[in-house]
């Protein structure tokens, strides 16, 4: 007696479970994923905006940089301006004192039978032209420049004899240098006190030696 067993519904089952384990398998493979790519792409968005709010900080900041650069900017220029103005005023001024010291020392110094007729000035460099009685008048006041102390290196250019005003005199120009004469140790500039000439100081100095 041959006895048969039907095994197709068995295997039809197995196969049956195996696709539903499979189904089951692929399903929370893709949850899984789904959700690692919210939690990946939730986590890059909070990153990306954390970065752009640095950035918008950082963008304000500079802006208010900038803005404070500008200001120092024209500060400087502002104080540039202020100290040429000061620049050009205290030259004013110590050009003003030294053409005053200029005519005082010629007043002092122009000996009898000298007559300027022009005086040239450009900074430190000044040229003197008159006329003079004689050759021995020039010098005499080219002595007195020298020993003036506010002058310095007088030098001769011309002398020659003309005719002025029927008499034969000595037409002559010569340069000097102004130079202010130097404060003594010890002393205060603003003391009011008039400087020594060439002369004193230098008679000065030799008693000190033979002393």
């Amino acid at each position: 007696m041959t006895v048969r067993i039907n095994l197709l519904p068995h295997r039809e089952q197995k196969r049956a479970a195996r696709q539903r384990q499979f189904i089951i398998l692929s399903g929370m493979v893709l949850g899984f994923g789904a959700i690692i790519a919210i939690v990946g792409h939730t986590v890059i968005a909070t990153q990306i905006g954390n970065q752009e709010g640095r950035n918008s900080f950082l963008s304000a900041e500079i802006t208010k940089l900038d803005e404070q650069i500008k200001e120092i900017d024209e500060l400087k220029l502002k104080t540039e301006a202020l100290l040429d103005r000061k620049k050009v005023v205290e030259s004013l001024q110590a050009d003003r004192s030294m053409v005053v010291h200029l005519l005082d020392q010629l007043v002092r110094g122009l000996p009898d039978g000298v007559y300027l007729k022009s005086i040239d000035r450009k900074g430190n460099n000044v040229k003197l032209v008159g006329y003079a009685q004689s050759n021995a008048r020039v010098a005499s006041l080219m002595r007195s420049l020298d020993d003036s102390p506010w002058m310095e290196s007088p030098a001769l250019i011309e002398t020659k004899a003309v005719i002025q005003n029927s008499l034969r005199v000595s037409e002559f120009s010569l340069n000097i240098k102004l130079t202010p004469p130097k404060v003594p140790e010890g002393k205060d500039a603003a003391s009011g006190s008039k400087p020594a000439s060439k002369k004193a100081a230098a008679s000065s100095n030799s008693k000190d030696k033979k002393a």
